[in-house]
């Protein structure tokens, strides 16, 4: 096998291996995607009402 086609072979290879894992990753997040609902519960309380809370940074 020559050269050329041996370099051809290894870039067409990884363009496929590269498609595939994309491919994957955006089935994944696809999948694993938030539908939100407009419900009472999915909005936010009045600034007034809200609870404080500090960081636990120590």
């Amino acid at each position: 096998m020559s050269l050329g086609m041996t370099l051809v072979m290894l870039i067409a290879a990884w363009l496929a291996v590269a498609a595939a894992m994309l491919w994957g990753v955006m089935r994944i997040s696809r999948r694993h995607h938030p539908h939100y609902r407009s419900t009472d519960a999915a909005n936010p309380a009045p600034r007034a009402e809200r609870l404080h809370r500090h960081a636990t940074a120590h």
